[in-house]
């Protein structure tokens, strides 16, 4: 039995994964998919102290919390980010990191570093009414649609689950300097139609940090695929069980 920790990315919460945890249960695997501070459950704690550092925090205590080991550990989008600092806090108890079309980190980076599209949404921010509240991305017209949910019950269903992102989140730099965490897996999955314009992905080097070739995986849809393709990401993940 492998232990699957899903982590949702901005503006999201941990009720996305609904529809493919199913197939990862049924065959005998432990899967959690938790909400970050500020989102779904957690909502009513979000506020302009809520960044990255605290995100990453969430993920460790739970790892921690629940003496969890040899973590499959899925960070989709900003929860890139998210995922690689867990895996420099906590390395030994990771058994593989898969960047679900996820931001790739370096040491120092944040998010503006990583996708510079990202500045934008910043700049914006600090200059509204709040001050760093970043409303989720609009709907766009097919194929990008709502997070490249385009199915009108599908974008409903989404929609109950979005909320403001804390610009902090987008501003906070990684911490990457334990050589450990260089050793682990990784698996990169990308989902190929319907990116807006700006969002562009970084080239994976070929040879992994821990020296081994890339694993490149693709889904042909949009950005959440977990809603749009659950059965088929689900399979790929049982792929690394």
């Amino acid at each position: 039995m492998s232990t699957y920790l899903l982590v949702h990315g901005a503006w999201h919460s941990g009720r996305c994964w609904e529809r493919m945890v199913p197939s990862l249960t049924s065959a005998g695997h432990r899967v959690l998919t938790p909400s970050l501070t500020g989102y779904g459950d957690r909502a009513h704690l979000l506020g302009p102290d809520v960044g990255l550092d605290t995100h990453v925090e969430d993920i460790v205590g739970l790892i921690t919390e629940e003496d969890l080991t040899e973590v499959v550990l899925v960070g989709h989008s900003y929860a890139g980010l998210v995922i690689a600092s867990v895996a420099d806090r906590v390395p030994d108890r990771i058994a593989h990191l898969v960047y679900l079309d996820a931001m790739v980190p370096e040491d120092g980076e944040t998010a503006a570093d990583v996708m510079p599209v990202t500045r934008a949404l910043i700049d914006l921010t600090l200059k509204s009414d709040s001050g760093w509240r970043v409303p989720p991305l609009p709907e766009m017209p097919p194929p990008m649609g709502l997070f490249g949910v385009t199915d009108p019950e599908d974008v409903a269903w989404l929609r109950t689950m979005l909320s403001d992102q804390p610009v902090r989140c987008l501003q906070q730099p990684v911490r990457l300097d334990d050589p450990a965490a260089d050793a682990i897996p990784r698996t990169h999955i990308h989902c190929t139609v319907g990116k807006p314009d700006g969002f562009t992905r970084r080239p994976v080097p070929a040879i992994q940090p821990n020296g081994t070739p890339a694993q490149v995986w693709e889904l042909p849809t949009g950005h959440d695929c977990m809603i749009t393709m659950p059965a088929e990401l689900a399979g790929l993940l049982l792929k690394l069980a």
